[in-house]
């Protein structure tokens, strides 16, 4: 071993690319960052502290980002004695001096100076899955590479101004990440699938793939950098017949198409939606570290209408108008979306659609009749295995009658949903490596998403053996006395949708996760029956969870916590109480949207790489909004009429058909996939309390790098196919017709349910239902 013994014998670094495979017991998890006048010595070390690795960052070339990686693996003592001769080596030029203790690296950035870069210097720990730890950024900070003798613009205005707009995305706000776990995928995913980490960062939930494109580039591993998931995390325990269970919900915003409510709407060119977020809710038994226990999972999608429309943001009008595009006449920008889809989570893709049916000025029921004519174009040329399965109840009308009607109804469109689907249940040890998770056959599908076609499903029995190992064999599982069940996974997707994907997405949102959650239990024994009543506790205790989860992204979206009529009145709030809270969060959103979305969106660009900063051309804060992330059309300064895209074509070109006659949606969007120019991160504007749980929105918008004191007693924890009677995958069903007996659904049960069940599954058109 040779080790860095000072600056001058810096050469001894081996620049040779790492083929340093990741175990559990190699993850690094504890940094200290020292420097010299001319570099940054980063000492990374694992939990036990049995391996030490020495990082190299040049300071003296401010233009170019220089990292070197000691191949070495030292010892404790061998990184003392290598400190002290750096430091006896620059002893003229003040030695080697103590910056800080970190806990990874988020990235490097550049804007019209030098480099900076971002480290996490504080965590939390929020949760456990499979015995990898979960953990918040409590704090980072943002350091310049250069020392103060080199010759910079880094005290011109504009750096400045860059320097604190990327500052306002706080980091400390429903940002989380995992050392061993890819907790940017789903468990099917990571149960299923082997994939190098440099690829794991490259997938939509990584917030921060560009900003380590220049250290993953340089050291071809991901040892030193953390991957940020921006969403929501939480996890709980739950009490059911003796047995303490382990929930877990996780919402994973895309970075893909991302931004603030009137500066990101409907699709793009590439087939990414706005507000696009996967939700997934996982439920294991509490058991003893190393024995065998049941895991479950399901996964849920929520995105913006997949068209090409807007609302102009207005300071004179609350609810600007709608803008439908003619743009796209086939529809090609919505079939792509469907086809990452199908990438990501395998057929059938199945879509609720809440938004309005009538109104008095048609607003979002154009969208409406919109999205029921693309469905049907699409679903034209697909098979009847394949095709899109669309649903839609308008919500807000039938919120009127009776809150229990509204979670009742959409309890039996998830119970329908989930017999199409299926969700992911398996057995595993609480101890699960890295390697012994992925076993299985991987899938080919692995581009961006987080459940490719389930190809590598096929053979349950199989998958099974693998996973256990050993204990494949038992009659018992070690936690109970129920026999042991085969793996099984989802095929398959729900996406909901209204207009904002906030509100009354996330009360159809719980309905879905409540009877996902009533068949878990059932799965892992713990219920005798997969039906929880809306009276029963646990219900209760789930609303809430995604009533925090809702409030979070609605934050995120559009700058006040979600609008929650439906779980109010649940609750029995006094309706003068709710009428006042929903009227506050209208005004607060209202203003976030009128005078802070437009700075929100800059920094949201210049964090995910959208924008760059170039000398000598215009700042980001000098363009047109729509100049630097991709709006498709020209924003109306007119009187802002809804504009009606014309008739499309009912037939498409020859080639398309074809494509479209395959098992699964044509994969077009492959060669969108990769790229990341349509990406975008939220801006919170909450207070100073950090939470992963928010109830109460406050107006302050919070700096990210400023010395700001953290608080550090925070716990650790029907209209259908008019185009004749031939047969017709449309699936288009308006199911307002269940609830048109007014209260009368309170006490029916499945009958009506099966009917639509049925008749979906048959792809015959349900106009006469």
């Amino acid at each position: 071993m040779e080790p860095i013994a000072a600056e001058n014998n810096s050469d001894n670094i081996n620049n040779k690319e790492s083929s340093f495979q990741f175990q559990t017991s190699t993850y690094m998890q504890k940094f200290r960052l020292y420097e010299t006048l001319s570099n940054f010595y980063m000492i990374g070390r694992n939990k036990s502290r049995t391996y030490w690795r020495v990082l190299k960052i040049d300071r003296l070339d401010p233009s170019e980002l220089n990292i070197r990686e000691d191949s070495t693996i030292y010892t404790e003592s061998e990184c003392s004695e290598l400190l002290r001769r750096v430091h006896e080596g620059n002893i003229s030029t003040g030695g080697l001096k103590f910056v800080t203790t970190c806990y990874g690296i988020v990235g490097f950035i550049k804007f019209l100076g030098p480099y900076y870069m971002l480290l996490i210097t504080k965590r939390r720990r929020i949760g456990v899955i499979c015995g990898h730890n979960v953990y918040a950024v409590l704090k980072s900070e943002m350091i310049p590479l250069p020392n103060s003798t080199v010759n910079l613009s880094i005290n011109d205005k504009n750096e400045i101004r860059y320097k604190k707009l990327l500052c306002s995305v706080d980091l400390t706000k429903d940002f989380f990440f995992s050392y061993s776990y890819h907790v940017m995928r789903s468990l099917q995913k990571n149960l299923c699938n082997n994939d190098p980490d440099q690829v794991i960062y490259e997938t939509m939930f990584v917030w921060n793939e560009f900003l380590t494109q220049g250290i993953r580039k340089h050291l071809k591993n991901t040892l030193w950098t953390v991957a940020l998931v921006y969403g929501f995390f939480k996890q709980t325990t739950l009490s059911v017949s003796g047995r303490d269970l382990k929930l877990i919900l996780i919402a994973r915003r895309s970075r893909h198409y991302a931004g603030t409510r009137y500066l990101k709407r409907g699709v793009n060119e590439k087939g990414r939606v706005a507000n696009d977020v996967e939700t997934e809710q996982i439920v294991f038994e509490d058991v003893s570290d190393g024995l065998p226990t049941q895991i479950t999972s399901i996964v849920q999608n929520r995105g913006s209408i997949p068209l090409f429309w807007s609302q102009e943001t207005s300071r004179l009008n609350i609810k600007p108008d709608i803008i439908l595009s003619k743009k796209d006449q086939n529809y090609e920008a919505t079939r792509l979306h469907f086809e990452n889809l199908v990438e990501r989570y395998g057929n059938p893709i199945i879509i609720l659609n809440l938004i309005k049916t009538q109104e008095k000025k048609p607003r979002e029921s154009i969208l409406r009749q919109e999205f029921a004519h693309v469905i049907d174009f699409i679903n034209k040329d697909m098979s009847e295995e394949t095709c899109l399965r669309f649903l839609h109840w308008d919500l807000h009308k039938h919120f009127r009658s009776q809150a229990t009607n509204v979670l009742l109804l959409l309890g039996k469109v998830a119970a329908y949903a989930l017999t199409l689907t299926g969700f992911f249940y398996c057995r595993v040890t609480s101890t699960l490596r890295p390697d012994e998770c992925t076993a299985w056959p991987s899938s080919e599908n692995i581009d961006d998403g987080d459940m490719s076609p389930p190809k590598y499903c096929d053979n349950v029995n199989e998958g099974a053996d693998r996973l256990e190992g050993n204990h494949s064999g038992d009659n018992n599982t070690a936690n109970g006395n129920h026999s042991v069940k085969p793996p099984t996974f989802q095929r398959g997707v729900l996406r909901t949708n209204c207009i904002d994907c906030l509100d009354r997405t996330n009360v159809a949102q719980y309905a879905y996760g409540l009877a996902a959650l009533g068949y878990q239990l059932n799965t892992l024994g713990v219920k005798d029956t997969p039906k929880i009543d809306l009276d029963d506790p646990l219900a209760d205790e789930l609303m809430v969870f995604y009533e925090r989860m809702g409030d979070t992204l609605a934050h995120q979206y559009s700058g006040s916590a979600a609008h929650n009529k439906v779980f109010s009145e649940r609750r029995g709030q006094w309706r003068a109480a709710t009428q006042s809270q929903e009227f506050f969060r209208t005004l607060q959103r209202y203003y976030s949207n009128a005078y802070m979305d437009a700075q929100k969106q800059d920094a949201i660009n210049l964090f995910l790489g959208n924008f760059q900063p170039q000398p000598g051309k215009p700042a980001l804060w000098e363009l047109d909004s729509n100049q630097h992330y991709g709006s498709f059309f020209p924003r109306s300064l007119s009187d802002g009429n809804i504009l009606r895209q014309s008739e499309s074509p009912m037939s498409a070109r020859n080639d398309k058909q074809e494509k479209l006659t395959n098992s699964t949606l044509p994969n077009r969007s492959q060669g969108a996939s990769n790229g990341h120019s349509e990406s975008s991160p939220e801006i919170s504007t909450c207070g100073r309390k950090i939470s992963y749980s928010r109830y109460t929105p406050s107006m302050p918008q919070r700096q990210l790098f400023g010395q700001v004191q953290i608080d550090r007693s925070l716990g650790s924890d029907n209209v259908c196919s008019e185009h004749g009677d031939g047969f017709s995958c449309s699936n288009f069903v308006d199911i307002d017709w269940l609830s048109s007996a007014g209260n009368s659904c309170d006490g029916e049960p499945f009958e009506r349910s099966l009917v639509l069940t049925s008749s979906l599954v048959d792809g015959r058109s349900s106009e006469n239902v």
